[in-house]
């Protein structure tokens, strides 16, 4: 325990909710490096943005809201969003006097002794009193698992290591999952596959006109009823449904969405549903998702018997401490700005009420 480093708080993750709380700890008052740490396991600034696919540009992108005090402008639609965003990243760190540790993984968060945290991380171990974790959903993409999956001899592969379209050509595709990932690499390729297959458990919910504030306000407010449960948060289009755009519409027309039911098996070459209907493929594509990482936070016992971590506000119901930025319904990049001021107004309030021990 010699070589622990104290601080007031720890910023797990420098993606957009992690960001927005270090903007908003350093406006406060607390001092970078010495009353704050901002801990990031990845290679450089970007968050999950910097392993996005090369195809999807930044005006593919929806709904990217710009970081507290510094707006995103004059980017270029048709460069990779994986640029443009990790770009803006680092300027933004500069700019407002961030630094990031990185790369840091954080292992684990355990009880310490004052009443404070132990982070313990591959760069050694942190001491808080309270933590903001903004670890996003990319580290940990969902595999649903289906009879023979193990015998398919084709490839899968997840979302989240999707290298863009042309990999697939001259290939017959089954794509899974019914979110917005899920139609932008079946529209991406189907004009480099020999065949693509549209599989979903549930019929896809097309959403028309604008998603205006009040129709943000419900989908914020269904989620964070979830999470108020101690439920898993659900994937936004669960809440919101897909945008029926031109793109879509047109992928509709010519048959690209044309969606079917959740096959029942794997075979070794291809998938079958319970009916004996049979589909050859070379590929399964699963677009099926992302589950909150917070494994590292386990040795507290934060999961309610729902499977989620029950939370008030931004911090968990069980610790007032801890609190989870970009989770539930903070999740979008709207959500974590927000929840990021809210979550350091909390800990302000926390640490002026329970003095540090001495």
């Amino acid at each position: 325990m010699n070589n622990t480093r104290e601080v007031e708080v720890v910023v797990i993750g420098a993606g957009q909710a992690g960001l927005a709380g270090a903007y908003h700890l350093r406006r406060s008052g607390f001092e970078p490096d010495r009353d704050f740490v901002v801990l990031d396991h990845s290679p450089g600034p970007g968050g999950a943005w910097q392993f996005r696919w090369p195809s999807l540009t930044y005006g593919k992108v929806h709904g990217m809201h710009a970081l507290p005090g510094m707006e995103l402008t004059d980017a270029d639609p048709s460069r990779p969003s994986a640029e443009v965003i990790s770009a803006y990243f680092d300027r933004y760190e500069r700019t407002f006097g961030l630094p990031v540790r990185r790369p840091v993984d954080v292992r684990a968060v355990r009880e310490g002794p004052g009443g404070r945290l132990l982070v313990e991380t591959s760069d050694g171990v942190w001491s808080a009193r309270a933590l903001i974790n903004a670890t996003g959903t990319w580290d940990r993409p969902f595999w649903p698992r289906y009879p023979g999956q193990e015998t398919f001899r084709g490839r899968q592969l997840h979302t989240a290591q999707y290298p863009g379209p042309e990999e697939f050509a001259g290939q017959r595709v089954v794509v899974v999952g019914g979110g917005a990932s899920g139609t932008q690499h079946l529209l991406e390729i189907a004009s480099y596959a020999s065949a693509t297959t549209w599989v979903t458990r549930r019929p896809p919910v097309f959403r028309e006109g604008p998603f205006d504030e009040d129709a943000g306000r419900a989908a914020v407010a269904l989620v964070e009823e979830r999470v108020r449960q101690g439920l898993p948060p659900r994937s936004v289009v669960s809440v919101t449904g897909l945008p029926l755009n031109d793109a879509i519409r047109q992928g509709i027309e010519d048959g690209v969405l044309d969606r079917q039911p959740m096959f029942d098996r794997i075979t070794p070459t291809g998938v079958e549903w319970a009916d004996g209907r049979h589909l050859d493929a070379d590929v399964l594509l699963w677009a099926t998702g992302f589950r909150a990482a917070i494994d590292h936070l386990a040795p507290l016992r934060l999961r309610a018997p729902g499977g989620g971590i029950r939370m008030e506000g931004t911090h968990a119901a069980a610790d007032p401490r801890i609190h989870l930025v970009g989770y539930g319904p903070s999740a979008s990049t709207i959500g974590a700005n927000r929840a990021g001021r809210a979550a350091v107004r909390d800990i302000r309030r926390l640490l002026e009420r329970e003095p540090a021990a001495a």
